[in-house]
């Protein structure tokens, strides 16, 4: 009890030729990624970025909303596994502590490409913290998470259930309260009604399940073909149990995206109904009906409610085109938000939307924290591949 040997823990057989070379990849990835963002701190990021002042959040800001969603449904499904031990999504826990916190460092790497200077916002968070502020609520509570279950994983590793139990919970309440205000960072702006109301901090928890428990189906699927193994029962019941999450998430998060559209055409403002029709039929609808509706919602419902969740290749393409559905429409919701004019109706020269699409260089930062994702996944599958596969120890 208390110690930690990577003898313990490590699987050096995962590291096959094949996943060496994929390692290499998403390093490539994460590599150009950080250099990137590295060489808009230099040039200024005006060069670099297409945000403009009008539309001041783009492509990185979404990035970052969908890890650290991701995140919180990850947190929040290995806590709830945790707490009621004996369940069928138990054996998927500890991996998905792990992929919790790969996934919110990632989100957290994304935004400090996009932050002119992060540096300021580390230090003055702390010295001069500003409790009305739902964006200082959400950095302060992700960041208390990383520190809980970073010492979650590391009590897991050393054997100490009981404790880590306590860690887990606190990072479950510190993810779900950040989630919360990552929602409320939008939904308490009356200037864009398209973000403003209630829903969507309800609606983000719902996308956290969602795409945390796709995460999981998705990743789990992919330890076993890294080591040519097949799932045993338990672990494909833990799959199956994760999958049923998804579906179940899949359906709200539909009906939740159907009502919030037609909201705005009984009773909502014109600037509110300008917005959902560039998703409708506007800049934005390719994004919104084909990925978005097609392919992260009506696909994957209709792949495991035909399957009856009996397929591990099933679900595991469901639950990848589940986090592209919840990757474009985090994208979707930042950009529509904000490309009807401040002034639309008043100043007659402004045009019908502003214009934003991401450049080259905020996708090669975005799919560096993909690049980051996937290292580190790889990397913990090869040093605790062992303590994944430990099952019903809490």
């Amino acid at each position: 009890m208390g110690s930690f040997s990577l003898e313990t823990t490590a699987e050096p057989e995962v590291a096959t030729t094949g996943v060496n070379l994929l390692t290499g990849v998403f390093g490539l990835l994460l590599v150009a990624g950080v250099g990137v963002g590295l060489y808009g701190f230099f040039v200024g990021h005006e060069h670099v970025y297409n945000n403009t002042r009008e539309v001041p959040w783009g492509l990185l800001i979404s990035t970052y909303a969908f890890f650290a969603i991701t995140s919180t449904g990850l947190c929040l499904l290995a806590a709830i596994s945790h707490v009621f031990g004996g369940n069928k999504i138990a054996p998927l826990a500890n991996r998905m502590v792990w992929l919790s916190l790969i996934t919110i460092i990632s989100g957290f790497t994304v935004i400090g490409m996009e932050i002119e200077n992060p540096w300021r916002m580390a230090i003055w968070n702390v010295i001069s913290p500003n409790p009305t502020s739902n964006i200082w609520w959400m950095g302060t509570l992700y960041g208390m998470a990383v520190g809980f279950v970073v010492l979650e994983f590391w009590l897991i590793l050393t054997k100490q259930y009981k404790m880590a139990l306590w860690l887990g919970i606190l990072g479950a309440f510190a993810e779900t309260a950040a989630n919360s205000c990552l929602g409320g960072v939008f939904a308490t702006l009356p200037s864009h009604p398209f973000w403003y109301g209630g829903q969507l901090p309800v609606f983000f928890l719902a996308c956290a399940f969602t795409s945390g428990a796709a995460a999981a189906v998705l990743f789990t699927h992919v330890a076993h073909l890294i080591r040519g193994k097949k799932m045993d029962e338990v672990v494909f019941n833990g799959v199956q149990a994760a999958a049923k999450v998804m579906l179940l998430m899949l359906l709200l998060v539909s009906v939740a995206t159907f009502w919030k559209m037609v909201s705005f055409f009984v009773g909502g403002t014109d600037a509110g109904r300008s917005a959902a029709m560039a998703l409708i039929s506007g800049p934005l609808s390719t994004n919104f009906w084909t990925y978005e509706i097609a392919i992260g919602l009506v696909a994957p419902i209709l792949l495991l409610a035909v399957t009856r969740v009996r397929s591990v290749y099933a679900m595991s393409i469901a639950a990848l085109m589940t986090l592209v559905g919840m990757f474009v429409s985090r994208m979707d919701m930042v950009i529509a938000g904000q490309l009807v004019p401040q002034y639309a109706g008043i100043d007659s020269s402004l045009p019908q939307y502003l214009n934003y699409m991401p450049s080259g260089y905020e996708w090669i930062v975005a799919f560096g924290g993909i690049g980051l994702t996937g290292v580190a996944f790889l990397l913990g599958e090869r040093f605790f591949g062992k303590t994944f596969a430990e099952h019903g120890e809490h």
